[in-house]
């Protein structure tokens, strides 16, 4: 099949608004794009998503995706997952954070792990959350890590360790963006709690696994 008789089948789409029209005669050149102009595409998904204009924004992301783009592949688990622009559909979110994840992206991966530890688009699973989050959390995702020590504290899908519930969620209070206050505090509070169960030896080997941690381990 020709590349014009290619792009008159993605553009024969029934009721079409002018913009998502434009958004689909972009998709020639994201085939075949330069890295630079799959940013600039992904930039534009990005500023669509943030005015509302979720049509555009799917159509965008969906052909990044289908191309393997892992962050555009989140955003459209995203999508699926909150029901912008679709209709909210949970294993659809779950399918697009899945082949982000199997990428070894964090986000892919710590969403992946959410739904597995809330049961959403799949049965309840703790164990299998925790392989997503502790794979995120070797990555530094701080999200990945507070949950992982969170589990640890618990006991949720491994033995309860405080030592290494500690560790975790040392990392993660230090990796916490200054836009990100609201989680780097509440991570500071629950390290406090899980030391306040702590022995003075278990507390410094927890904050000497931290030193020591390196992503990747």
């Amino acid at each position: 099949m020709s590349m014009s008789s290619s792009l008159l089948g993605i553009l024969r789409i029934r009721h079409i608004g002018l913009q998502r029209m434009v958004a689909l005669a972009l998709l020639a050149v994201i085939l075949l794009a330069a890295p630079a102009v799959l940013a600039q595409t992904f930039d534009e998904a990005k500023a669509a998503y943030k005015r509302g204009d979720y049509a555009v924004a799917l159509e965008l992301f969906h052909v990044l995706a289908e191309q393997d783009n892992a962050e555009a592949q989140v955003h459209l688990g995203f999508m699926y997952d909150r029901g912008k622009g679709v209709p909210q559909d949970a294993v659809e979110a779950m399918r697009w954070f899945r082949k982000a994840a199997e990428q070894g992206d964090a986000e892919g991966q710590t969403r992946l792990g959410i739904m597995y530890d809330q049961g959403y688009g799949v049965p309840q699973d703790y164990t299998e959350a925790l392989r997503w989050y502790r794979q995120a959390a070797e990555q530094g995702h701080a999200f990945a890590q507070q949950t992982l020590g969170f589990m640890y504290y618990l006991g949720q899908g491994m033995s309860q360790d405080y030592v290494q519930a500690h560790k975790w969620v040392n990392l993660a209070a230090s990796r916490f963006s200054g836009s990100e206050r609201k989680w780097r505090d509440g991570a500071i509070q629950l390290r406090n709690k899980i030391a306040s169960k702590m022995t003075r030896e278990q507390i410094a080997e927890a904050q000497r696994l931290a030193r020591e941690w390196k992503p990747g381990q």
